[in-house]
């Protein structure tokens, strides 16, 4: 195994400018991973010959060698979450029906990564419709945590943090609406930042309401994640809620002194059940805020409506998404796993007093969160309710003896943040008993995308968590095999 693969995204890229790096020698490295763990993890998705990801990178290398200007990604691999449309690749959603679309155009985040140099060689899997935080499909099959290939990776991301956690890829775009980046992150031991609503492109068809969704970047530090962001972000005109700040305002440094900081943390949002494990970790996470100078105080914003806000709101996207398939896809049903289905039935079944009902809640939410952070600078959660559970399972069904009504209710730390439209970062915060990883979830103030940043690095590098990499891949190299 070269140790290539485990650089920091931000220096390969430094190196490949400068000439001490060709982005040749970084593809091999990559693709000697690909080819020894994706067979088993199941990460990437339509994956490029060798050979024609090679031919990417030597174009790379000439256009260094030619002194073209380069961009911030240039000679990076990249895979697109299989929701993105890359030009040249399917874009599946996992859905069987989907395998053959190709796609002609790049989506707007994925044109940004392209631009700023970044070379695609294929997708990474996903849930079907990106829906639930288990990554499995009928098309591509489970993708699986390389801490333990019995247990989920998570999702909908899934296949994006394996990647990162795996040594395939050094940086990787997902999307979150109800945890999407921050769950596989937890799960993977890696970073995934959820955006503040509009800080990225969005182009779904729901401009206003239900803003749920973002785009936003996945990686192995946050330093990477900020390096990511500041490709990804910036104006898009298209979008009614777009932020005006560019994106070269996070490709300052993150480095700051955190004395002073007012956190606030709760182990589980007052009302929601949380496994023992992850509830001491997250503890142990508030006496390095407190050992790094912060004011640390136990509090949260009521959030005991969120979720209902959350069904509500994902229902009607999932709505339109019906409306679609129902017209361009009728037999789609047949296709679709159960609960995919009944979340698009539950869309069409929305009454318009529950429709105007959630806004009018979404809104005294977000009142409550505005005069919260007032008192704090950011709110430290778990990243996820439970552990990683084995892939087996479809969705957690009870969590410490309480039951959970759908596929999503178990992770309710997460959607209820997303209700909010706040940034919110996973970052890694130890490890359970048995090896599996834990993520701690910090919560920024409104736009407050930076600070937040700047935050969970202190946090970070005062840890070192997110450098304990897989022992399975360790094993694998040791032997020049792979073991299971």
């Amino acid at each position: 195994m070269s140790e290539l693969i485990w650089h920091d995204a931000t220096n390969l890229a430094a190196a490949i400018r400068s000439g001490a790096l060709s982005a040749v020698t970084l593809m091999n490295a990559c693709y000697d991973q690909i080819e020894a763990h994706n067979p088993r993890l199941n990460a990437i998705v339509n994956l490029l010959p060798r050979k024609d990801a090679i031919r990417l990178a030597q174009t790379a290398d000439d256009e260094r060698a030619a002194s073209v200007r380069l961009g911030p990604l240039h000679g990076l691999p990249m895979a697109p979450k299989d929701l993105q449309d890359a030009a040249g690749f399917p874009t599946t959603h996992g859905f069987v029906p989907y395998a053959g679309n190709i796609a002609r155009l790049d989506s707007p985040l994925v044109a940004r990564q392209r631009a700023a140099g970044a070379l695609y060689i294929g997708k990474t899997n996903v849930p079907e419709f990106g829906l639930g935080s288990h990554t499995f499909n009928s098309l591509f099959g489970v993708t699986r945590n390389p801490y333990d290939t019995d247990r989920t990776a998570g999702g909908s991301s899934g296949g994006a943090a394996v990647a990162l956690a795996s040594g395939m890829l050094p940086l990787a775009d997902g999307s979150d609406m109800g945890g999407s980046l921050r769950n596989p992150a937890s799960f993977c031991n890696v970073v995934g930042l959820r955006p503040s609503v509009g800080r990225v492109p969005h182009t779904s068809s729901m401009g206003w309401f239900a803003r749920l969704s973002t785009a936003g970047p996945m990686a192995r530090s946050v330093a990477d994640a900020a390096l990511l962001l500041s490709v990804q972000s910036g104006p898009y005109p298209p979008d009614p809620l777009t932020l005006p700040a560019s994106g070269s305002d996070f490709a300052a440094a993150l480095d700051r002194d955190l004395r002073g900081l007012r956190i606030a943390w709760s182990p589980d949002l007052d009302f929601l059940p949380v496994e023992r494990e992850i509830s001491t970790l997250v503890e142990q996470a508030t006496r390095t805020f407190a050992d790094l100078g912060c004011r640390v105080e136990r509090a949260c914003p009521d959030l005991r409506s969120a979720m209902s806000v959350f069904q509500v709101q994902r229902a009607a996207l999932l709505r339109i998404k019906g409306e679609l398939l129902d017209e361009n896809s009728p037999g789609w049903r047949k296709h679709a796993k159960d609960a995919t289905a009944w979340n698009i039935e539950k869309g069409l079944s929305l009454t318009m007093a529950e429709l105007i009902g959630s806004e009018r809640e979404r809104t005294s939410i977000y009142q409550r969160v505005i005069a919260f952070f007032e008192d704090f600078d950011a709110l430290v959660l778990p990243a996820a309710q439970v552990v990683p559970f084995p892939v087996e399972t479809e969705w957690v069904a009870e969590i410490n003896g309480v039951p959970m009504a759908t596929y999503i209710d178990w992770m309710t730390i997460c959607c209820a943040i997303s209700a909010t439209g706040l940034p919110a970062i996973a970052v890694p915060a130890g490890f359970t008993e048995s090896g599996l990883p834990v993520g701690v979830q910090i919560v920024g103030r409104p736009r407050g995308d930076f600070e937040l940043l700047q935050i969970a690095r202190g946090f970070e590098q005062a840890t070192r968590w997110g450098e304990r990499r897989p022992t399975l891949l360790e094993c694998s190299a040791t032997e020049n095999r792979t073991v299971y």
